[in-house]
């Protein structure tokens, strides 16, 4: 796997609606901007190689790194993949879209849910949001969420952004109703 670079951003907000956010919310996000595997070969019918050289790995190096970025117990995340403009959308997908990749996450935060995620194909500096939910339930609102990313310089056309995201608590002031006062 070829890593041009590696990104992380980690965000405080410490007032919202303008009331202090006790404690601070903190979001981070690790991305790694890679050549893409597939880039170049026209199409590819069997994604599996790659996937199965590649998939595991990233995972394994953006987990760690997203969690220590937080610096505290992660209670939400996601997941992204951007595919520079050279690439199919179905090369992220391909690379993220797999146990080989988000088990290193779910482990690293203790989860149990699926992750959610962002593919898009799209040029260098593009905006992405990386949308987020609770760890072990899906359905608790407060922790519906997403996170703006954006890498200047990436990802060229024969690359593929992957990113991390994880949050330590739900929406900053989140004062909706659970989900079963509709039920």
């Amino acid at each position: 796997m070829s890593i041009r670079k590696i990104v992380t951003i980690v965000d405080e907000i410490r007032t919202e609606g303008g009331r202090p956010v006790e404690p601070v919310a903190r979001v981070a996000v690790v991305a790694a901007v890679i050549a893409n595997p597939w880039a170049g070969q026209g199409f590819v019918e069997d994604l599996l190689p790659g996937i199965d050289a590649h998939a595991s790995d990233i995972g394994a190096l953006l987990a760690p790194r997203v969690v220590e970025a937080l610096g505290a117990t992660v209670e939400a995340y996601g997941k992204a993949a951007v595919v520079g403009l050279d690439g199919e959308i179905e090369h992220g997908s391909a690379l993220i879209h797999t146990l080989k990749f988000g088990d290193h996450f779910r482990t690293a935060a203790s989860a149990t849910t699926l992750l959610p995620a962002l593919e898009k194909r799209g040029p260098a500096g593009i905006v992405f949001d990386i949308p987020l939910k609770h760890i072990t339930d899906a359905t608790i609102r407060s922790h519906h969420q997403s996170f703006e990313v954006r890498i200047p310089d990436a990802p060229h056309p024969g690359e593929i952004v992957i990113a991390l995201a994880a949050a330590a608590q739900g929406r900053p002031q989140q004062r909706l109703a659970s989900l079963s006062t509709e039920q």
